[in-house]
């Protein structure tokens, strides 16, 4: 049975939704503040997050934005949160609204009214790709075990940090593709870039170091943006 956390402050609203989903073969946690959900997620790990934004004591993009970092005191606790599906559940529809709450790494952003069966679909399409994911991703002597989000050259740890393994993970998922710095730093400091592109180059460059032996490179293009390659195609 998969488990469901549901953060919602309306109270009708939060047990229409953990009555529709328990007789939908759900479990259901439920949460009514921002701080609720924070404990519960301390002490539980759910299957996906149905996540209100407006909430009595914060925002829920905030507690969205925790989960997705690395570095915050909800994933300390438990990594394995970072990739926890995400459905906003809001009556924020505004397109602004509905961008932010991507690009701080929302699953899905449903406006309020919604439909019931549009969620579950949503769920379900997320479960069945999850079913569908491979164990690892192997380029040249690079493995990517996605279970453990470990990078292997030839079999020996790389010991990445998270944000190096997300950023490594991005650009093979996106291999042959030109990306930009911005684009990069968006999806893993999951804010917009605004200022220096230190951190961004840094990590970089730690990344082709830490490659350079796996017949893959991660190639500069002035003006443009970086791009992950197979060596025999650079030059």
């Amino acid at each position: 049975m998969r488990t469901l956390l549901i953060v919602e402050d309306e109270l009708n609203i939060l047990e229409n939704h953990r009555r529709f989903f328990t007789d939908n073969g759900y479990r259901v946690l439920t949460a009514e503040t921002a701080a609720k959900a924070r404990k519960c997620l301390a002490a539980h790990t759910p299957d996906a997050i149905l996540l209100d934004i407006m909430l009595p004591d914060g925002n829920g993009l905030d507690i969205l934005q925790e989960i997705r970092s690395p570095n915050s005191a909800i994933s300390s606790l438990n990594s394995s949160l970072i990739k926890l599906p995400i459905i906003i559940l809001t009556a924020w529809g505004k397109p602004q609204d509905i961008s932010r709450g991507y690009r701080l790494g929302a699953t899905a952003y449903l406006s309020k009214p919604f439909d019931y069966e549009a969620v579950l679909a949503v769920l379900d399409n997320i479960f069945t790709t999850q079913e569908r994911m491979p164990e690892s991703i192997v380029r040249g002597g690079l493995t990517l075990d996605l279970f453990s989000d470990r990078a292997l050259l030839y079999g020996a740890d790389l010991l990445l940090s998270p944000k190096e393994f997300s950023l490594l993970y991005f650009f093979v998922q996106h291999e042959d593709e030109m990306i930009s710095a911005a684009r990069l730093y968006e999806h893993v400091w999951g804010q917009p870039l605004s200022g220096s592109t230190r951190a961004l180059e840094n990590m970089i460059y730690r990344l082709r170091k830490a490659i350079e032996s796996s017949g893959y490179a991660i190639v500069t293009k002035r003006g443009r943006g970086y791009c992950f390659e197979n060596e025999n195609n650079t030059g």
